[in-house]
């Protein structure tokens, strides 16, 4: 099997054809297809994999793939998966599922506590793929009564997949344990896609020196000339990110930030809003989503280019978590983005303003924000002060 260079970086691939999925039924309906559709190898890897509806949903359908004789390869983390009961690993094993905990928790070899495996990928014959932040579980599900989280994913076709399938391929060898053995893979050609649409794929890992998806970022800063919007669950972007979006708010870039109104890690949205003064003084426009839990990470400039994936704006991201975010350059796709995500903003967003914010939160208050932001400061540093990048 071919390695891939810790270095290596996936450039633009033309041949592609994408579609951005709403977390949700769609999502999993997508999901359960593709793995049913696949002929020859399926990969998935994902932060949480959970034994209720939507996981076992998706587990009888990767079990059914191996029962026809395609492999099935399935990576959860190690620690956010912790918990799945030992029956439903033992079940799908028996099924002919292949399945490994990335990094178990405090019992890898190299273990980093922040370094999780926290991007959310299948590829499927090495051809088709869906990237995004969605993890298995029945809150990113709708369920009866109730809507799923707020989440995005890309499915694309093309040559993207074939990048994604060797990703996928390198990080499972990875994580064999002794006396495992490796597969023989099938290569396959990439798909024969007519169509046109630029895609790459982008990694953030510290730990192998990769910063790809932090680098979009900050491309993104230095290259819009119009506007940029960021949909991002727990913002709290590190020193690097603030000054470059400064930077481009000051030379006359429009920017609108997309944050959750109401959030699962409530200490996060507190910190959030001790730097929405960062956020006014340099006149980026903010929005707080209203319809539930705002989980997605989505952002696009000048209707041009897009990114989705796992990458939370946020120190842990950027040098903690394994990351992973797909690209697009294409100006009818970022459209049609903007579009779906300007409804969103319509519908289901109020904008935060400065005096309102200084109205609504008192003295306590602010110093609540303040105290929380301090302390997600401290544990972004605890979990990632040791590391140290390794060669493979």
């Amino acid at each position: 099997m071919s390695s891939i260079s810790p270095k290596k970086i996936f450039t633009y691939t033309a041949h592609n054809k994408v579609e951005l999925v709403r977390g949700g039924s769609k999502y999993f309906n997508l999901l359960v297809k593709m793995i049913d559709d696949a002929r020859h190898s399926v990969h998935l890897q994902v932060y949480i994999l959970t034994d209720d509806e939507t996981g076992r949903l998706v587990m009888e359908a990767l079990k059914k793939a191996a029962g026809r004789g395609v492999p099935v390869y399935v990576l959860v983390d190690g620690y956010a998966s912790q918990d799945l009961p030992k029956e439903f690993i033992a079940d799908a094993v028996h099924a002919g599922v292949q399945f490994r905990f990335f990094e178990p928790f405090l019992k890898s070899q190299h273990f980093y506590f922040g370094r999780r495996l926290h991007h959310k990928v299948v590829v499927t014959d090495a051809r088709y793929c869906m990237v995004g932040g969605i993890n298995i579980a029945n809150r990113y599900n709708d369920m009866p009564g109730e809507k799923a989280w707020m989440d995005w994913g890309i499915y694309a076709e093309g040559e993207v997949a074939a990048d994604l399938f060797k990703v996928c391929r390198e990080l499972w060898a990875k994580q064999k344990t002794a006396g495992e053995k490796e597969p023989s893979y099938i290569e396959l050609p990439a798909a024969l896609i007519s169509e046109q649409c630029q895609v790459r794929v982008r990694r953030n890992d510290w730990v192998r020196k990769y910063n790809q998806v932090s680098g979009s970022y900050i491309e993104m800063f230095h290259k819009a000339t119009g506007e940029i919007t960021i949909m991002s669950s727990y913002f709290l972007p590190g020193r690097l990110i603030r000054k470059k979006m400064a930077a481009a708010a000051k030379r006359g870039v429009s920017i609108r930030l997309v944050l959750a109104g109401s959030s699962d890690i409530m200490i996060t949205k507190y910190a959030e809003r001790y730097i929405y003064r960062w956020i006014f003084k340099n006149k980026i426009r903010l929005y707080e989503y209203q319809g539930n839990v705002l989980h997605g990470k989505l952002s696009f400039y000048d209707d041009k280019w897009v990114t989705v994936g796992s990458y939370n704006v946020n120190f842990i991201s950027a040098y903690a978590s394994i990351e992973l975010n797909l690209d697009i350059a294409n100006k009818g796709f970022a459209g049609s983005v903007k579009q779906t995500i300007d409804a969103i903003i319509e519908e289901d967003c109020i904008e935060i303003r400065e005096n309102e914010f200084a109205s609504r939160y008192n003295f306590a208050r602010r110093f609540m924000h303040q105290v929380s932001y301090e302390f997600i400061q401290l544990v972004f540093f605890l979990i990632t002060f040791y590391f140290r990048p390794r060669r493979d």
